[in-house]
Formats: structure tokens, sequence, C-alpha cells
């Protein structure tokens, strides 16, 4: 019996965001969702726009999967995980121990065909790709909350712009200038 799936299924129970007050509850298997359609988009864009030879459908199963570990650590808010140099380090490890966990959790003969997934090598351009996209989901997230009037994600919205802001990577600049100022639009004003 591999419990690889069961546990993958508990990512709905992850609540993210835990230390702010949420006008819309977020979890980890939906987050995911967002960030893998996101880093899909990254890729494709790099592919068609820029002409860069990327695997798009890799980067997105990548995405799909990059918080798959969170099963057995939970969602550590960032301002805790990066609170320090030390507490950075040695969530690093914690998370590469949960990893290597759920990896264990597949029948030996699937664990090679998971392991880019569910581990990803840290220095890989679609590794790249899905961390820029899980940050312009967290991004979205915030504009949306404080188009909500939520005040609580003005400190952390106003970290992403500054961080975008210096951003030099041509398929994040294409998806900041095309697609991120929906976010901040109503139902009503979202033009197909």
């Amino acid at each position: 019996m591999s419990s690889f799936f069961a546990y993958l299924s508990r990512m709905r129970l992850i609540d993210r965001w835990a230390l702010m007050r949420n006008t819309q509850s977020e979890n980890v298997l939906e987050h995911s969702a967002q960030v893998a359609m996101i880093a899909h988009a990254l890729a494709t864009i790099d592919r068609a726009v820029y002409g860069r030879d990327v695997d798009q459908d890799r980067v997105g199963m990548i995405a799909l999967f990059h918080e798959s570990g969170e099963v057995l650590t939970g969602d550590l808010p960032t301002p805790v995980k990066y609170y320090n140099k030390e507490i950075t380090e040695a969530y690093k490890r914690i998370e590469g121990i949960a990893e290597q966990r759920l990896l264990g959790a597949l029948p030996a003969e699937l664990q090679e065909a998971y392991r880019p997934l569910v581990s990803p090598q840290k220095d890989d351009y679609a590794y790249t790709l899905v961390k820029y996209a899980d940050k312009l989901a967290a991004y979205g997230k915030c504009i949306e909350e404080m188009r909500m009037g939520n005040m609580e994600f003005k400190s952390a919205l106003r970290s992403y712009e500054q961080e975008f802001a210096t951003v030099e990577t041509p398929c994040v600049q294409y998806f900041l200038e095309h697609f991120m100022p929906a976010f901040g639009l109503s139902l009503d004003e979202i033009k197909l």
C-alpha cells in the first residue's frame, strides 16, 4: 500500500496565510493549482514570445507539486521562514527531509519518476519559473485582498511590488504587464 496520493490529497487541509486575516481563505492545493497555471503561462510566454526552449508542461507539473512537502511540514509563513539565516537554512533542511519521506511513500519503481516533481533541482530554469509563479500567485492574492479592503495585506503587497519592480526576466515582465492588472478588477470589470 502506498500513501503518496493520500498524503497529497491533504494539501487541501493546509491553510495559507495563516497569520493573516483573509477575506477569502486559500489552501495549499488551491494555491498549487494556481501556481501551476501561472508557471505554465510563464514557460509558454518564454517559448511563444521569446523563442526559449522550455517545456511548459514539465514546468506546470513541477509547480503543481511544488508545495507537496507541506503535507508533512505545514505552511510556515514567509516572515517566519525568512526571519533569519538560521531559520531559513533549518527550514530548507526540514523541507528536504519531508520531500524524501513523501517520495518514500511511493512504490520504489515510481520514485525516480516523481523525484523531479517533488524535489526538483534548485538550479534548473524550470524551478526558477516555478518560484516566480509562486510569487506572482501570492502577489495576486495580495491585490485581491487589498481590493476587498483588507489592509492586512498592505505590507506584503508593497514587498511584492518592490521585488517585481527589479525583475528582469522577460516572461515575468510580460506576465506582469499583460495579466497582473486584471487581478485588481471585479468580475463586472473583467472583459472577455
